[in-house]
């Protein structure tokens, strides 16, 4: 078969698809538009066939031609990637990872998400055998103080909004262990922000501790959250580090990247 516009024999489709992801790869290795030649050479693409794919990407907008000869990724990327970001959802991009993580340690795994100046229970993982009958349903609430996630998101907040926090909320209690006082909420928070991550020592909840740590969005914000739930007793600090790999997984599913020092 030949191209039916200029005669140039036609490739099989998974050649075609190759190529072009080839292409799409170079242009995205750079910000600025790079040169036909140079497309060609790093792709080892002979020009006139990177020409004729490059300019069929540029009639679907996949590829921008500022100026002749010269090729950038096109806005129509940037189109499908929001529709694509816009299908995420932290429940989705959770949901197996909690079960591992429910799986490795027997207890119920709890995401939690804020809404104003209370967290809410988006999804469980748990089984009956986990002996844990005090735990709040999904859809359930309690104030950010006295929850390891409400802790998470208080700590993203700058001094003056947990100031403010506190003065509407009156910081109440519900145990003899929370947190009613606003310079002991302002310690605990300062050890959130430098272990990343937040405990709930029985201040929910008499006989009940749970960790937390956060899930990040592909903007670098805080989401969601991620908490073990366990008798007082039985809370292991050996849990901590499948916690964390947990979130950061379910993070980098919602297109979170870490910034490298």
């Amino acid at each position: 078969m030949r191209h039916p516009e200029n005669g140039i024999p036609t490739t099989p489709t998974v050649q075609v698809i190759e190529r072009l992801f080839a292409l799409m790869d170079v242009l995205a290795s750079r910000e600025e538009a790079i040169s036909l030649k140079e497309i060609s050479e790093k792709t080892g693409l002979h020009p006139s066939t990177a020409h004729r794919i490059l300019n069929d990407l540029a009639i679907g907008r996949f590829v921008d031609r500022p100026q002749p000869g010269n090729y950038r990724l096109g806005m129509r990327l940037l189109e499908l990637g929001n529709l694509v970001k816009n299908r995420l959802n932290v429940r989705d991009a959770a949901l197996g990872p909690m079960r591992e993580l429910h799986r490795l340690t027997q207890q119920p795994v709890n995401l939690s998400m804020r809404q104003g100046d209370e967290i809410v229970y988006v999804e469980r993982s748990f089984s009956e055998r986990s002996g844990m009958q005090v735990i709040r349903a999904i859809g359930g609430r309690a104030p950010l103080h006295l929850t390891s996630v409400g802790k998470l998101f208080l700590a993203a907040d700058d001094i003056q909004k947990v100031r403010a926090y506190a003065a509407r909320t009156g910081l109440s209690g519900h145990t003899k262990n929370s947190l009613t006082q606003l310079p002991a909420l302002e310690r605990e928070l300062g050890k959130v922000r430098r272990d990343a991550y937040a405990n709930d020592n029985e201040e929910l909840e008499l006989g009940v501790r749970c960790m937390a740590a956060g899930i990040y969005d592909d903007q670098g914000k805080l989401v969601a959250g991620l908490s073990i739930s366990a008798p007082a007793g039985r809370l292991d600090e050996a849990w901590l580090d499948k916690l964390k790999a947990t979130t950061r997984e379910i993070s980098q599913n919602l297109g979170y990247q870490p910034l490298k020092s």
